[in-house]
């Protein structure tokens, strides 16, 4: 079996942290980190399964600036 990587962007809403794969569209969350990872990776292999992707693209993380207005 093949096995590709993918990214992960991870951010908390409230007490859980939420993970997103931004190649494939998959979300999960966790009470923990690893566990928000651990739970997105299951999801995407489970995606995978119904919708194989054709080749991976790795995502382009980059910064950018906003002004704010106090």
């Amino acid at each position: 079996m093949e096995t590709r990587t993918y990214s992960a962007i991870v951010h908390r809403e409230g007490d859980l942290f939420v993970a997103t794969c931004p190649e494939i569209g998959t979300v999960s969350q966790g009470e923990t980190l690893d566990e928000a990872l651990s739970n997105l990776t299951e999801a995407t292999e489970l995606y995978l399964e119904e919708f194989p992707a054709e080749e991976s693209t790795r995502a382009f993380l980059t910064t950018f600036e906003v002004r704010a207005h106090a």
